[in-house]
């Protein structure tokens, strides 16, 4: 086996595992944005999400994305049959996954590598869906969107499909991954409603705060150290130079949205709100994801300072229409990734608007955007009216009000820890 090969194999699967990290840092951030009496649903969503996830995307959604097909979806492959045409095997190439033949790496390491990245997509929609989401229709609707909706928007633009035709750039999946997920979660969030209380007759909006900044912060470092696996292990191959930049970019991205999310949250709210500062580090990630191997040290920041400025703006606009999403999935994943994306076709050396590459790019990748956006919401709308006229997407009244967690899973997350009201008949104690 040649050495390249085990170092390319090697690589793909310890950028995996740092992706399949990202579950726990989706976990730790959307628990610590919501209340504590949904604790124990918020981590089992986004613990179970990755298994259902696999078993959907093994059965039919890797064929789908790459096997071979129409320039819509992919026809074949399923239950990841088909011939590996990795150096490691010695085999030939019988052409079921033409799509990744690039990548010399094992058909295994190959499938596992996206798989993690299908995971992330369905792992978005849980916190928008958060604290009013029944668990068993959130799983329904994970295996659809790994099996179906994801997967074939994947096959247009990384599986050979007719966008990958055109020459839309989507890297690492500011698209293929945050776009997707955030997409869906904008109509289940739209069909559930908001949260009880959370806007007023009289127009004011009820903040509810998170439970724990800790988590959340916490969750959010291990998103970060995750994204280096996520965009410089899109390489798929141990290439010194291009892992390096990819590296170095997408960190000076996230560098950016943080520092920006902050100062524009003090100009806005009169206070640096940690919240923010969170999701605007995140917000730099998913924008520079598309580009992240395209443009230059300074493109990444330019990137980064647009994107954690949008996050806030973007979490405000939502409010203000009555879209309630508890931990500001849409703000980052979706718009950023919209952003990310059409950045592209400004910021790339080659191509790019602002090099002198004319507009062609950029209308390509604008066309990317909204076919898939109104491919991707028409999808997920039709599969959330579905599960609400046979299983129910909302849970009872009471349940939410008394919290989810003994509602749907009969248990709390922090059981030794009893907040008793103040008698009102007690006089004060000096």
């Amino acid at each position: 086996m040649e050495t390249k090969v085990v170092l390319d194999t090697l690589w793909v699967l310890i950028t995996a595992f740092l992706v399949f990290f990202m579950n726990a840092g989706f976990a730790l951030l959307e628990t610590g944005l919501c209340q504590a009496k949904n604790a124990v649903n918020i981590l089992a969503k986004n613990f179970i999400v990755f298994a259902v996830s696999s078993i959907a995307f093994w059965v039919i959604g890797f064929g789908l994305m790459f096997g071979d097909g129409t320039g819509f979806l992919g026809l074949g492959g399923w239950f990841l049959t088909g011939a590996d045409n990795s150096p490691a095997t010695g085999n030939s190439y019988s052409g079921v996954f033409s799509a990744l033949s690039w990548t010399g790496v094992p058909l295994a390491a190959k499938f596992f590598f996206q798989l993690v990245f299908a995971g992330t997509a369905a792992t978005i929609v849980s916190g928008a869906v958060a604290e009013r989401i029944k668990f068993f229709s959130f799983v329904v609707f994970s295996f659809i969107l790994v099996a179906l909706i994801y997967p074939i928007v994947g096959h247009w633009a990384w599986g050979g499909g007719w966008l990958s035709r055109l020459g839309f750039v989507d890297f690492a999946g500011s698209t293929v991954v945050h776009t997707v997920g955030g997409w869906a979660a904008l109509l289940g969030a739209i069909i559930l409603g908001p949260r009880a209380g959370k806007y007023r007759n009289d127009g004011k909006i009820k903040p509810i705060p998170g439970h724990n900044m800790s988590l959340a912060t916490l969750g959010t470092l291990i998103l970060w150290l995750g994204w280096f696996g996520f965009n410089p292990g899109s390489t798929m191959a141990a290439d010194p130079l291009a892992v390096s930049n990819i590296a170095l970019k997408t960190n000076m991205a996230a560098a950016a949205g943080c520092l920006t999310a902050a100062i524009v949250s003090y100009l806005v709210l009169s206070k640096p709100d940690l919240s923010m500062i969170l999701n605007g580090t995140l917000a730099g990630l998913v924008a520079v994801t598309a580009g992240c191997n395209a443009v230059s040290m300074f493109g990444s920041v330019c990137i980064g300072v647009i994107g954690g400025i949008l996050v806030v703006y973007a979490v405000l606009f939502f409010d203000k229409i009555r879209v309630d999403d508890p931990v500001g999935a849409l703000s980052v994943h979706l718009i950023n990734g919209v952003f990310g994306t059409a950045a592209v076709g400004l910021f790339d050396l080659k191509n790019g608007l602002f090099y002198g590459g004319g507009a062609r790019l950029l209308g390509v990748q604008l066309l990317g955007i909204l076919a898939v956006g109104a491919f991707v919401a028409a999808m997920s709308g039709l599969a959330w009216l579905a599960l609400k006229a046979t299983l129910g997407i909302r849970v009872s009244a009471e349940e939410e009000r008394d919290g989810l967690d003994l509602g749907e899973h009969g248990m709390e997350a922090y059981p030794g820890f009893v907040q008793i009201a103040p008698d009102p008949g007690m006089m004060e104690i000096r």
